[in-house]
């Protein structure tokens, strides 16, 4: 299966956490710019839950990207101003493409 390049018309970034110690020992956590890559983008479903009190809703993204080795799921996709949650990745054909299944989480 060949990648159309063509369809990848948004600009993503990939993000990872660095932990570090701050003077008093404890470990903070901070994000920091791996790549801008080129991608699709499609919505693919929102689940909504009730927990106690509060309804939440967990909308789930697919980000094709051309193929790299270095993407894990404890990384994070900005777009369109919102931060996902690489929740999946599943390659595409042969090491051509990745699909980042990427999720937010909103309290309603």
């Amino acid at each position: 299966m060949a990648v159309n390049i063509g369809r990848l018309d948004r600009r993503i970034v990939i993000q990872q956490a660095t932990e570090t110690q701050n003077s008093s020992g404890e470990v903070i956590s901070t994000w920091s710019d791996l790549a801008t890559v080129w991608a699709s983008v499609r919505p693919a479903r929102t689940v909504e839950s009730v927990q106690g009190d509060q309804e939440h809703a967990v909308r789930e993204t697919v980000f094709r990207v051309r193929r790299r080795a270095d993407i894990t799921e404890k990384m994070r996709v900005s777009y369109d101003g919102k931060l996902y949650d690489i929740a999946g990745i599943v390659e595409i054909g042969r090491r051509e493409a990745l699909d980042l299944t990427g999720v937010v989480r909103a309290l309603g």
